[in-house]
């Protein structure tokens, strides 16, 4: 890019820039590195004490010159040698230490971070994690932190170690040639104004960076997990992701070559300004020492102050430009921990117990409002997540004014698609309730709602009474068991998959679990049993084998309420009849609600609630439905009597 070209565009994203380091951002960060507030301290007392020492070596210089090779003084001679070696190994010795503390403040606030972000995203709804791409989390929890982790480990040892430097090299140069100083200190002003332009343009770049590297993170991810690559491979679609791939990876390389060369025009000019300073010095200096009013050795030592003075002139400038680029990551880090939990635990929760599982759905609406369907990034959903919330805060303040807020679903119908309308039924303790309804009515939404997966938008689920969202999240899971349609496993050993639903169960209850879900004989049969280690997300399973495992897991578990979605339409005989009598089982005493999907099930039900459109359109038993006819006797004879004729 030519020169004219090139600042073109630095002044187009000078414009662009509108970010700032405020003074909540610069607290937000230090609650951070709070503590390690002593460590904090002992670092800056080593900067301290190297900085120091190293502006020994200029008197030594000048000394040497001056006084000990002109006056033939052999001691003096001898004592500025040992000083000269003394210095670098006098700062080596307590460089060692700061670089350990250094270093275990730089680490600890990654920790802190990464613990931090991770622990507030587990409370993240799951809403939250079917509109964001993994790959990007993925990239916040890593990238981000780590260029965060630079803003209080390296920056904070080059702001205040050269800032240390220059301010007492100032006052030595003052002390030796007062005229000479404030003529080196004239041209300051040209660091200052390349220094504050260019970190503007190299903080927008550096967030522009950011995000380039977390789609590239995102677009990895989503290829190269087993699902995707497996996807890939049918479809014969490798060149068409290597190409996806490459230009991601083009828009990274292209960031970071303007980056650099941005930050090398920078350091030119620089390099330059201070070449013109010390020529200057150097030249009205020689003038002085011809005239008899400079010695040479205070030439020499003034001359070494002068490079030490410009050098840390520098690198604060370059410091800035790091502080200022290294902010863009704990915003990015910062914006992931204010994205509000959407499904919060109240801070007076009840724990559930007792539970003897009357389930109650009254009025329920629910609609995925504002993300639509896509994946987006994190920026995104904050933005989504502050208007929500500022949309809530005015409806509460229209409420308290009087004014009343519209809690009919059907009002704003137009503006918002809605999954689920006016849902009410009940569940006693101990039935069984199926549900039936064509694809996209709502039967996943519903079973989401019980363990609080998702929160109504209207209405309110309740539990032997108690509304969901006063009862702690810990209890909920603790009651509640959950098979859904696709089974995950982690890449660990069988018995791990298993005791994650109980960690504290004996090996007697886990067999006893696997059995009654029929798949204790095949893994006895597996040359290591139960630490035979499953493949990515259990791959090395077949669908039953995995099915029979989630239901075992649920019976370790031992909840009294169900919910499990019966997709077993796309397995062999056998494992679908292993997996109907395990379920069979695992149902039995307890309250159940099933998405259905085979007939024996939805005889067996002591209710069949029938979805359609996101409305509950019918309900009762097989008989009762099928003599009021409509969508229930459509699916029976479109559906259900094949599977009874099979």
């Amino acid at each position: 890019m030519h020169g004219a070209g090139w600042w073109a565009y630095i002044r187009h994203d000078e414009k662009q820039d509108h970010t700032k380091i405020t003074r909540e951002l610069l607290l937000r960060v230090w609650d951070f590195a709070q503590p390690y507030r002593q460590a904090v301290i002992g670092l800056l007392i080593t900067i301290l004490l190297i900085s120091s020492i190293t502006l020994v070596s200029p008197l030594l210089y000048r000394d040497l010159i001056d006084n000990a090779i002109p006056n033939g003084d052999l001691t003096r001679l001898n004592w500025l040698a040992l000083g000269m070696i003394g210095v670098p190994l006098i700062n080596g010795v307590v460089g060692v230490w700061q670089r350990r503390l250094n270093s275990a403040i730089g680490e600890g606030v990654i920790y802190d971070l990464r613990r931090a972000l991770y622990a507030h995203l587990q409370r993240m709804s799951l809403r939250f994690f079917t509109q964001t791409r993994t790959g990007e989390l993925m990239s916040r929890l890593n990238n981000d932190v780590v260029g965060a982790q630079r803003a209080i480990s390296n920056i904070l040892v080059s702001l205040v170690s050269n800032l240390v430097s220059a301010i007492v090299t100032l006052g030595i140069m003052l002390a030796l040639e007062w005229r000479l100083t404030l003529l080196g200190l004239a041209i300051l002003p040209l660091f200052i104004i390349p220094a504050r332009r260019i970190g503007r343009i190299l903080r927008r770049l550096s967030r522009r960076s950011m995000e380039l590297n977390a789609e590239m993170n995102a677009s990895m991810n989503e290829t190269l997990n087993i699902s995707g690559a497996l996807l890939v491979k049918l479809f014969g679609r490798e060149q068409r992701e290597y190409e996806r791939f490459s230009r991601d990876s083009d828009s990274v390389r292209d960031i970071g070559v303007r980056s650099a060369v941005t930050m090398h025009w920078f350091f030119m000019l620089l390099s330059v300004v201070s070449a013109v300073g010390s020529a200057v010095v150097f030249w009205v200096g020689g003038h002085l020492v011809l005239r008899g009013e400079f010695t040479i050795g205070t030439i020499v030592a003034f001359g070494t102050y002068l490079t030490q003075l410009y050098n840390p002139l520098m690198a604060l400038t370059n410091a800035q430009i790091e502080f200022s680029q290294s902010m863009v990551s704990f915003e990015r880090v910062f914006e992931v921990l204010d994205i509000p939990v959407e499904i919060a635990e109240r801070t007076n929760a009840r724990r559930l117990t007792q539970v003897k599982g009357q389930i109650q759905f009254e009025d329920i609406s629910f609609a995925y409002e504002g993300l639509g369907t896509e994946k987006i990034g994190l920026d995104e959903i904050a933005r989504f997540t502050w208007f929500r919330a500022d949309e809530s805060h005015l409806k509460r303040g229209k409420e308290k004014a009087g004014e009343g807020s519209d809690t009919n679903p059907e009002a704003g119908e137009q503006a918002t698609q809605w999954a689920l309308q006016d849902i009410n039924f009940s569940i006693q303790p101990g039935e069984l309730v199926a549900l039936v309804g064509p694809s996209g009515a709502g039967k996943s939404t519903i079973t989401y709602m019980i363990p609080r997966l998702y929160d109504p938008t209207h209405g309110r689920v309740r539990i032997d009474g108690q509304d969901i969202r006063g009862l702690t999240l810990n209890s909920l899971a603790e009651n509640i068991g959950m098979v859904t349609q696709e089974t995950y496993l982690f890449y660990e050993t069988l018995r791990a998959n298993l005791l994650y639903a109980r960690p504290d169960a004996s090996e007697a209850e886990m067999i006893a679990a696997t059995q009654a879900a029929n798949i204790h004989d095949l893994i006895a049969g597996l040359p290591d049993g139960y630490d035979t280690v499953v493949g990515e997300r259990g791959y090395r399973l077949s669908g039953g084998e995995r099915q029979r495992m989630a239901i075992a897991r649920v019976i370790l578990r031992d909840p009294r309420i169900l919910v499990l979605d019966e997709a077993t339409s796309s397995l062999d005989s056998l494992s679908e009849e292993l997996i109907q009598h395990a379920l069979q089982k695992v149902m039995q005493g307890r309250s159940s609600l099933v998405i259905a999907h085979r007939l024996s099930t939805i005889l067996a039900a002591d209710k069949i609630l029938v979805l359609d459109g996101g409305r509950l359109v019918q309900q009762g038993n097989h008989e009762e439905l099928l003599t009021q006819g409509g969508l229930y006797k459509t699916l029976y004879e479109t559906q259900f009597k094949v599977d009874m004729a099979q």
